[in-house]
């Protein structure tokens, strides 16, 4: 038997769950709603398991050697509890208050420090975040703490920096309802300066703008531009 098909292995359930639901489990993906309580530290103990495996094939002695004998342990807690946390928890609690002075002019949050893992190499990614926020009568507002908790749930899990970008982006219009959003990211690569071409320099840096930012190219270059300002100092 396979494992993918060895029904001791708690992933196997939860995988099941979630092809009965149709959904989908990329890497990116939350999953939280498909995890009963109880089921993420036997997925921590499975993870653990499998690792010691994958040191085993890299021929390390984990048993002799006093570095690596919990490396495997260190690493399941990491992953699931920590780097990739924002697919097995749920999203952070946010209220949002109703905009009862109807403000109307822009609001810019950051730089909002980022964490993450690309998806391709599991290297670190890390980089800042800036948001620009036109909201509207009807529009909701969220309190300075939570952009980051919600972009922070967003990135603990494996990424491409492209669509990273925009699941912030459909996060925060979902929960604001703003008539513009911008945001903005920067941020370095280790699967670039660690391996591969081993380039230290380079950065990536996308933005994604919706609503009044995508028409108003005035409002688009103001935000530009304080942040930009924001970057130096």
């Amino acid at each position: 038997m396979s494992d993918s098909q060895d029904s001791s292995y708690i992933s196997n359930h939860i995988r099941k769950r979630i092809e009965l639901a149709g959904a989908r489990y990329h890497a990116n993906d939350n999953i939280s709603a498909y995890i009963n309580p109880g089921e993420l530290d036997l997925l921590q103990q499975e993870v653990q398991e499998k690792l010691k495996e994958v040191l085993k094939s890299l021929v390390i002695d984990t048993e002799r050697d006093h570095n690596t004998n919990d490396t495997a342990k260190r690493v399941a807690k990491m992953f699931i509890k920590e780097v990739f946390a924002g697919r097995y928890q749920a999203m952070p609690e946010t209220t949002e208050f109703p905009n009862v002075e109807k403000l109307s002019e822009l609001i810019i949050v950051g730089p909002i420090q980022v964490r993450s893992a690309c998806s391709h190499h599991l290297c670190p990614i890390m980089g800042k975040v800036w948001v620009g926020i036109m909201p509207n009568e009807q529009s909701n507002l969220i309190g300075l703490s939570k952009y980051a908790r919600l972009i922070s749930w967003v990135m603990e899990r494996p990424q491409i920096q492209e669509e990273a970008i925009t699941q912030i982006a459909d996060l925060l219009v979902k929960k604001m309802n703003p008539d513009g959003l911008a945001v903005v990211m920067e941020a370095d690569h280790f699967c670039m300066q660690w391996r591969g071409v081993k380039d230290m320099g380079s950065k990536m840096v996308n933005s994604v703008m919706r609503g009044s930012f995508l028409k108003d190219s005035d409002l688009r270059k103001e935000f530009l531009s304080l942040m930009n300002g924001n970057r130096r100092n």
